[in-house]
């Protein structure tokens, strides 16, 4: 929470910072609205910094000041921390620390070993959170994201809830249950997910070691899932350096052949997947966000996972926004950052 002494160390840092009012967080999460901005009002962060962080050298923006309230920004495939680019400068201006890190097999983030598998399941990322946090001295966070940040994001607050003072999740409970993900969908889902069964194949991971191939593919991704976002070449292009990783490929395919079982994962990591097999409850304040136009998004206006989230809880959709939420509709995803505070209040 904003208290009177992380607002006095704030002061300084901007008009931003001074923002938020000295009542604290309960003042400042009931009352503050985000300007609006229009996406694509910036092109890119400050320099990035690096730290040693668990088994990866991880790359990560840092916006806002140095104590200020945390808020960890996650992002997914096909996509990098350019999807926060507009919503890391609202918060920061809130007076809000914003750390928004590249996840394994990403933009500059390196495993620190040759010999660590390459290892993409849903709790191996997860814990890359809780040694980035460790590393940073950072106790607790608000943690907010979308895709695969959403499901990293669900999986701290369900089995670390004290490191998670609150929760943003678009799509909500994202948790992977691996023996459901072996039925089958309807017609409809299944073809949306046509990437994810290509990934299957020797030819899908021939094409995501294939930079030109990997680099058409990822752009269909985006023009499919984000059917009305009006981005340029150069948005685009921003991201896809991240994808030049020379893990990249073997991350993204071992993460989407774990999920549907044709792949395995390690055994130091079957306690925590025990765990979240049983689709765990997530207790902490918890605000979900559907994008209307997003072919993932289920329908039912979020009831297929309201019953995951037991503590204070809101749901938002998103009109005519597609698959990558912050991006697209920045303004929005910083307003939910915002108000999932107020949550803590009821």
């Amino acid at each position: 929470m904003i208290n009177r002494r992380s607002f006095s160390k704030a002061l300084g840092v901007g008009t931003g910072a001074a923002a938020v009012s000295l009542a604290g967080l309960r003042a400042a999460s009931a009352a503050s609205t985000v300007p609006t901005v229009t996406p694509g009002a910036h092109a890119a962060f400050p320099q990035l910094k690096q730290i040693r962080a668990g088994l990866l050298d991880v790359g990560y923006a840092e916006l806002g000041p140095a104590h200020g309230p945390v808020v960890i920004c996650l992002h997914g495939w096909p996509y990098d921390i350019h999807s926060y680019v507009d919503v890391a400068p609202l918060l920061a201006e809130q007076g809000y620390r914003v750390i928004v890190p590249y996840l394994r097999g990403h933009g500059t983030t390196r495993f620190l070993s040759d010999r660590t598998f390459r290892n993409a399941q849903q709790s191996a990322i997860a814990l890359d959170v809780i040694a980035l946090m460790d590393a940073l001295k950072i106790e607790r966070a608000v943690l907010a994201g979308f895709d695969w940040g959403s499901r990293t994001a669900d999986i701290v607050a369900a089995l670390w809830p004290e490191r998670c003072k609150a929760l943003v999740s678009v799509s909500g409970y994202l948790v992977t249950n691996l023996e459901a993900n072996l039925k089958p969908l309807s017609p409809q889902a299944e073809h949306a997910w046509w990437y994810q069964y290509y990934f299957s194949t020797e030819r899908g991971r021939l094409a995501m070691e294939d930079k030109t191939l990997r680099h058409d593919l990822t752009r269909l991704v985006w023009d499919t899932v984000s059917p009305t976002w009006d981005f340029d070449d150069a948005t685009f292009e921003r991201t896809a350096a991240a994808f030049d990783n020379p893990d990249y490929a073997a991350v993204v395919i071992h993460n989407y052949r774990w999920r549907l079982g044709l792949a395995d994962g390690e055994r130091r990591y079957d306690g925590f997947e025990k765990r979240l097999a049983a689709r765990p409850v997530i207790e902490v304040p918890t605000l979900t966000l559907d994008a209307e136009r997003d072919p993932f998004t289920a329908p039912g206006d979020g009831a297929s996972y309201r019953d995951r989230f037991t503590g204070a809880y809101e749901h938002r959709t998103l009109p005519g926004i597609g698959h990558n939420v912050p991006q697209e509709a920045p303004t929005a995803f910083a307003q939910a950052v915002i108000d999932v505070h107020h949550l803590l209040d009821k």
